[in-house]
């Protein structure tokens, strides 16, 4: 999968400086690499019989709505902490420095729904982490996590143990 690697633009110091911004906004506007990603998160997860395919804000809602299409299942947004405008879980997980919140409405995953959460890219796995555990607070069952881009380095993947965790591309 290293091909799409090419696709991905490496912006240094962005945020901030010492940090290599990997952007997948290069990777969207390239119709072969788009329906490259596209297929083969299809390919990694057509076994799987999914329900709901929770996309976290904002990359996740790239792709999360074209795979359940793609997949005959529900699409579900999790959202920063007031984006949503009925009853929501809410879960809170660490930042590096400080903490943070996503929220997904209560009605959006029942109890017995096979969920899987997809997102652009996994880091230090904290938001990842907190979508899983608001999946299975509604009483949903997490079959995997996908995501673009995996910074090994930053180790999110282990944060994640437990659960199937696919990435396209890993630096």
């Amino acid at each position: 999968m290293d091909d799409l690697k090419r696709y991905i633009r490496e912006v240094p110091d962005f945020p901030k400086p010492g940090i290599l911004f990997y952007d997948i906004t290069t990777l969207l506007a390239d119709p072969l690499a788009l329906r490259m990603t596209v297929d083969r998160f299809v390919w990694q997860f057509a076994h799987l019989e999914v329900d709901r395919v929770v996309g976290i804000e904002s990359r996740g809602f790239l792709f999360a709505p074209i795979l359940a299409y793609n997949l005959n299942a529900g699409f579900v947004p999790v959202r920063k902490p007031g984006k949503l405008p009925a009853a929501t879980w809410r879960q809170g997980y660490d930042l590096e420095y400080g903490t943070d919140a996503i929220e997904m409405h209560q009605d959006a995953v029942v109890a017995g729904h096979r969920v899987l959460i997809v997102d652009d890219v996994i880091a230090t796995g904290g938001t990842a982490r907190a979508a899983a555990q608001l999946v299975e607070q509604a009483g949903g069952t997490v079959l995997g996590l996908g995501f673009i881009v995996e910074l090994g380095f930053l180790a999110g993947r282990e944060k994640l143990g437990g659960y199937e965790v696919s990435s396209l591309i890993q630096y």
